[in-house]
């Protein structure tokens, strides 16, 4: 490897460290209604399943996905989950 492949490699990696930091610190929140058929974060609010990736459907109302606070209802979803 030299120098120059180095200092490139060296560079990506600051990137990706600072990325998945700033990540962590970012408030987020739960977004109803904008997941993808198995791209879904966690459990449907109705009960039908209790895990992540197990959306049938996209964008059902029920099936959410975290996203940064403040950005769901730009997307199209909803804060709160559906009426039971």
């Amino acid at each position: 490897m030299n120098k120059r492949q180095a200092l490139i490699a060296a560079a990506l990696a600051t990137v990706c460290v600072t990325a998945a930091a700033v990540d962590q610190d970012t408030p987020k929140e739960k977004c109803f209604g904008i997941a993808k058929a198995g791209q879904n974060d966690c459990a449907a609010a109705n009960g039908t399943h209790s895990c992540a990736g197990q959306a049938k459907v996209d964008n059902a109302p029920t099936e959410w996905k975290y996203v940064l606070k403040g950005t769901c209802e730009k997307a199209g979803g909803k804060t709160t989950p559906p009426a039971k």
